[in-house]
């Protein structure tokens, strides 16, 4: 093995199980997640060298993830699905939402349109700058802004609706 694949296979292992969080968040199922790193991780090893020389590498493979899944999106038998499924981790440490609030927080992220969806996952998921999500989605910071902005709006009035039909449910 070279030394090139032996840097490629140690960033891998150290970074596989959160960009298929990532990858799940942006697309909402675990399947197409795992197409999704597979994708970006072949594409990362065709130009590892170039990409061992950006700034952030973590920021480049997550632009890398959320491009593919924005080209995904693209092609005619892709359709967003709804799913059932909560994710696999069960360890919930103290603090963290409920498996309740993360099935109801998944099920409003996929109501947000994919740029926005975007937006989301690498701002609050992946904590990147305003500028460093501008840099991935090809963006002005303005935009990522502005967008982040109607993001959360969408979401809390989508929350608030939800909370009240499941309170009206329990009646």
């Amino acid at each position: 093995m070279t030394g090139r694949d032996e840097e490629f296979r140690d960033y891998v292992t150290a970074r596989l199980e959160p960009l298929r969080r990532t990858a799940y968040l942006l697309c909402r199922d675990w399947h197409t997640a795992d197409d999704l790193v597979s994708i970006t991780l072949s594409k990362l090893y065709r130009n590892w060298r170039r990409a061992l020389g950006a700034d952030n590498l973590d920021a480049y493979v997550r632009g890398m993830l959320t491009n593919a899944w924005l080209d995904e999106r693209r092609r005619p038998w892709r359709r967003e699905r709804s799913t059932d499924e909560v994710p696999d981790r069960a360890d919930l440490a103290a603090g963290e939402p409920s498996v309740g609030e993360r099935e109801m927080l998944l099920e409003l992220l996929g109501r947000l349109a994919p740029r926005r969806r975007a937006v989301v996952v690498l701002r609050f998921y992946c904590d990147l700058s305003v500028e460093e999500t501008a840099q991935i989605l090809g963006v002005s910071t303005g935009t990522v802004k502005s967008q982040a902005a109607r993001a959360l709006e969408t979401l809390r009035l989508l929350a608030s609706h939800h909370s009240a039909a499941e309170s009206g449910r329990q009646r």
